[in-house]
């Protein structure tokens, strides 16, 4: 039995009633093109605590240049393929906009920022089906959050 895999954070963003949707650079690897949410791999250099959220942090700042607020919300993990086989394991994070201009920072990875409602993101004939039950389930967390 193979247990080696990546470890791979996501950040469901949302301000007031909007998600913070890209859509993954042509240049990408893995899905070119998708809509996604902001993240990626955790990269393990030395021991470190909250290893996951700091790398979601670092990876919102990187891809689109915003900070999100404290604490971030476990919403859901799940494991996906990569083209070559391995295996990812994905964990998805609520996260409140702070502060910041969603922007495409790095071009390589993100080719296009949106704010949508989870209603624009269900309605999408674009948005992959794992993106919407994400974001159905994100929705949840937020209304609760926000109560």
């Amino acid at each position: 039995m193979n247990y080696l895999f990546l470890v791979n954070v996501e950040g469901a963003i949302y301000k007031d009633d909007k998600w913070l949707i890209i859509k993954r650079s042509e240049k990408e690897e893995h899905g070119p093109g998708l809509m996604s949410l902001v993240g990626g791999k955790a990269e393990i250099n030395e021991a470190e605590d909250d290893i996951l959220e700091n790398t979601l942090r670092r990876e919102i700042m990187e891809e689109v240049g915003i900070d999100v607020s404290e604490p971030m919300h476990y919403l859901e993990s799940k494991t996906f393929l990569l083209a070559d086989g391995q295996v990812v394991v994905d964990v998805v994070f609520v996260c409140k906009y702070k502060a910041g201009e969603a922007r495409p920072v790095d071009t390589d990875e993100v080719g296009e920022v949106y704010w949508m409602t989870c209603e624009e993101v269900l309605e999408s004939e674009i948005a992959p089906l794992w993106l919407k039950a994400s974001i159905m389930k994100a929705e949840d967390v937020r209304l609760r959050l926000e109560k």
